[in-house]
């Protein structure tokens, strides 16, 4: 490997730093865009049985807070629970967009691995071939040797700049189509905490004003 990487020229070493970053990044995202650590299920359920129970305090608060992505959210909106809903709604939303930006990171990086590896890559067939066309010059077609280190230089290089963009373009792809679910599902967490209870308010409103 050291020596395909040798042959390669200089171009292998920046593409050998992206691809580490890469598969850095791949394994940080898997760990963190987990659904059960993101979106755990039941969540409003539980806020919802601390309200029934009256043990919705905040420390309570805090502690969904620190929990979840989606307790963030949530956490945002029960802070305003004795608002208006349309303040509740949006302090959640507010929380959302931090939320979904920490989803989203270092998938830029990545998207931008996926993009310029190719080109690296193309870079080094350029200068695989100039080397090539220069020793043809100098010496004349006499030189074998010289002329195959530069058509292995340009073969390597292009092959090590699509073997990086490939998977990191997939995994890209793959981490935003999970952070575009993982929004939906908080979205309909979230509303159905607000409904469940405004709803609540708006009944025991109307069941005062019946008993007066």
């Amino acid at each position: 490997m050291l020596e395909i990487i040798k042959a390669g020229g200089i171009v292998m070493w920046p593409l050998m730093l992206c691809s580490v970053v890469a598969l850095a990044i791949i394994a940080e995202r898997f760990w963190s865009l987990q659904t059960k650590k993101i979106c755990p299920e039941n969540l409003v359920a539980q806020v919802w049985q601390w309200q029934k129970n009256g043990e919705l305090n905040v420390k309570k608060i805090q502690a969904l807070r620190a929990g979840s992505s989606l307790g963030k959210v949530l956490a945002a909106g029960l802070v305003n629970r004795h608002h208006e809903r349309y303040i509740m709604k949006e302090s959640i939303e507010e929380a959302g967009r931090h939320v979904v930006h920490e989803l989203g990171k270092f998938l830029t990086t990545l998207g931008t691995i996926a993009s310029i590896s190719p080109f690296l890559g193309l870079l080094g067939t350029v200068i695989g071939m100039i080397q090539m066309f220069s020793s043809v010059k100098t010496g004349g077609l006499g030189d074998p040797a010289e002329l195959a280190g530069g058509i292995s230089v340009a073969l390597i290089t292009t092959a090590a700049g699509l073997t990086v963009a490939i998977p990191s373009l997939m995994f890209y792809r793959y981490f935003q189509g999970k952070v575009d679910e993982l929004v939906v599902n908080m979205e309909q967490e979230a509303i159905k905490l607000v409904e469940i209870l405004h709803g609540q308010r708006e009944r025991d409103s109307v069941s005062e004003d019946q008993t007066k």
